[in-house]
């Protein structure tokens, strides 16, 4: 299918980088109208100038929710409605090689940007889409929301909280004809990992990152890189009408991860 989006408008916060702008890219592909907000003004504003007419940024610090309703009301100022609400914005907690040497210093802003940024951009959307026969909105959690591990336990705390969330909310807002959906991305290379560690050089950073990639594309069934694309094909589909029957639902787009590790064939093993 093409131009899944005709006459829509989104919202997409954290929409400079990462999966957000691969959100943003799908988005407008698909012939929507597309606010990107992200709290780097510089990044966001080349972004959406190479993009086009149909976008236009703005500045927006998520955890603060006074900023979260002006940016919903921006949207409907700039393009008159809003059908789409994406929220993508997130940070991570930093990384610990055990729980008991985290200070918890991060907690606050995490749970601000991860949860309470989620809760205001649901609401205020919510409010706008009740009053206008109803939308989508699509809130990011991550595979490290759903399956138990260590060393971010902030932030996999943060990603479960969006769940529970969205489903709350899915039942609650099902009366106005406003679904909520989550998406729970696993693997996917964004800045967000460099966020999660502190102390370590440039090639420091790399080595770390490339032999912990390697190590969970060995443990997936699918055993390549999950891509920014690819989360924003499962946004398109929850966004559009494709979708229209679907909420309280959470969407893993993580290669099988959370299914399991890969079984090896003892002929695999030898080799």
């Amino acid at each position: 299918m093409v131009n899944e989006l005709i006459g829509k408008v989104a919202i997409v916060t954290g929409g400079a980088s990462g999966i957000g702008a691969g959100i943003v890219e799908k988005f407008v592909a698909e012939g929507a109208r597309v606010v990107i907000a992200d709290i780097e003004r510089d990044r966001g504003e080349d972004f959406a100038a190479t993009i086009g007419a149909d976008v236009t940024f703005r500045s927006v610090d998520v955890s603060d929710p006074a900023q979260v309703g002006a940016l919903v009301s921006s949207a409907i100022e700039t393009f008159g409605r809003l059908d789409v609400m994406v929220n993508n914005a997130g940070i991570s907690s930093k990384m610990h090689r055990s729980f008991l040497d985290d200070d918890l210093a991060d907690f606050q802003r995490v749970m601000a940007v991860n949860v309470l940024g989620v809760m205001a951009g649901t609401r205020d959307a919510a409010r706008q889409m009740a009053t206008s026969g109803g939308g989508s909105i699509i809130n990011m959690s991550s595979i490290g929301g759903i399956q138990a591990g260590g060393g971010v336990m902030a932030y996999r705390a943060s990603k479960a909280a969006v769940i529970m969330f969205t489903k709350s909310s899915a039942i609650e807002l099902a009366h106005f004809d406003v679904r909520v959906n989550a998406i729970a991305p696993g693997s996917i290379p964004t800045p967000i990992l460099a966020s999660s560690t502190s102390g370590k050089t440039r090639e420091e950073l790399e080595r770390f990152e490339q032999k912990l990639r390697a190590q969970m594309r060995a443990d997936r069934p699918l055993q390549r890189e999950g891509t920014p694309e690819d989360v924003a094909e499962a946004a398109l589909y929850l966004a559009g009408d494709r979708s229209r029957y679907v909420t309280g639902t959470v969407m893993r787009v993580d290669g099988g991860t959370a299914a399991g590790k890969v079984v090896r064939r003892r002929s695999e093993e030898k080799n």
